[in-house]
């Protein structure tokens, strides 16, 4: 199963729209405009809430608290690196394990591959393509990737 998420260019706060496979609109991210820190949040078709992620406040690198249907599951948090970016998770046993240039991200449980998340090249606005091994995770997914880019993001406006 995959999606695919593209950032929005000429929005005043992140805004993301997904499409599945068939290229149909199955999600929409926003930020909320003017807050202290990122508080994201993600809509399905039918404009019902399914999940967020809001900003901690006051660390040393960007960390995230995610939640699914207004319920708290985990966080992530980006870990100092040299040569790779790392993010601890605290949720569901995953990890992630990003390449040289932060374009490549594998998400696993034990050594289970969950997903493999891509930043597409030359395109106008971030764009990722996410292919799961199992559409059961597919919210937690998302969300992770969506907390991924904002701890980018973080780090080139600090």
């Amino acid at each position: 199963m995959r999606l695919m998420i593209k950032q929005r260019v000429f929005s005043l706060t992140d805004t993301y729209d997904v499409y599945d496979e068939s290229e149909t609109p199955k999600y929409f991210v926003k930020s909320q405009f003017l807050s202290i820190g990122h508080n994201i949040h993600v809509y399905d078709r039918n404009n019902n809430e399914v999940g967020a992620i809001h900003q901690k406040l006051l660390t040393f690198l960007p960390k995230f608290e995610i939640e699914i249907n207004g319920v708290a599951v985990g966080t992530i948090q980006k870990e100092l690196s040299f040569f790779k970016p790392r993010y601890a998770i605290d949720c569901n046993g995953w990890k992630v394990n990003g390449n040289l240039f932060g374009w490549d991200y594998e998400v696993y449980s034990g050594s289970v591959p969950i997903v493999h998340i891509s930043k597409e090249p030359f395109h106008w606005g971030d764009t990722y393509m996410l292919d799961f091994y199992n559409p059961e995770d597919e919210i937690m997914g998302l969300l992770l990737v969506i907390a991924i880019d904002a701890a980018n993001c973080s780090d080139k406006n600090d």
